[in-house]
């Protein structure tokens, strides 16, 4: 398969922003050509584009697999392993936010919340208890706040985004209605 030079652009720049993600260049660029290939692809067809090792083709196809971004299929009348990624990019999106969870953010709460239970002994440790309790408190919060948005409709989540700063005034108003019992503020029409 012969890259153009826009898909060879494409691939060459995930490989790049792969690294910068926590993956290696190899991953990125396999899974980018696998994203805009529109079909299932082989191993020896990855290996003969993209000019890389079978074995490092095979690894960086286990890395992906592993992180749920591209999933094994067969095609008829063929014995080979065809990979393929998610074709909704809102489902290739949850699976990142799911993933990034699972690997990094849930360490981080049970390392924070094991520090949390330990007595502190000094100042210091109370001062450093302290710190990671308010960097705990924005984890918790932040992951309740996706799951809520990983439940809406990819509309409603574009709907939402589209907002943007919007929102405060949303608030602002709701905020406003609290105070005044729900009653609307006759001077504000």
């Amino acid at each position: 398969m012969k890259l153009s030079p826009l898909a060879e652009r494409f691939v060459l720049h995930f490989g790049e922003m792969g690294s910068r993600w926590g993956v290696n260049r190899t991953v990125g660029q396999i899974y980018a050509l696998l994203y805009i290939a529109g079909r299932p692809l082989n191993a020896d067809e990855l290996v003969e584009t993209l000019e890389f090792s079978r074995s490092n083709v095979g690894i960086g196809i286990k890395e992906l697999l592993a992180w749920r971004l591209v999933k094994l299929v067969h095609l008829p009348g063929d014995r080979r392993d065809y990979y393929e990624t998610p074709k909704d990019v809102w489902e290739i999106f949850r699976v990142l936010i799911e993933e990034r969870r699972r690997r990094e953010i849930e360490p981080t709460l049970s390392l924070l919340r094991e520090a949390l239970m330990e007595e502190a002994n000094d100042e210091e440790d109370r001062i450093a208890q302290e710190r990671m309790r308010q960097m705990y408190e924005l984890i918790e919060l932040t992951t309740g706040w996706l799951d809520d948005v990983q439940r809406l409709s990819p509309e409603t989540v574009i709907g939402l985004m589209r907002l943007g700063a919007k929102v405060q005034k949303v608030l602002e108003f709701a905020d406003r209605l609290k105070l005044t019992g729900g009653q609307r503020d006759p001077d504000k029409r």
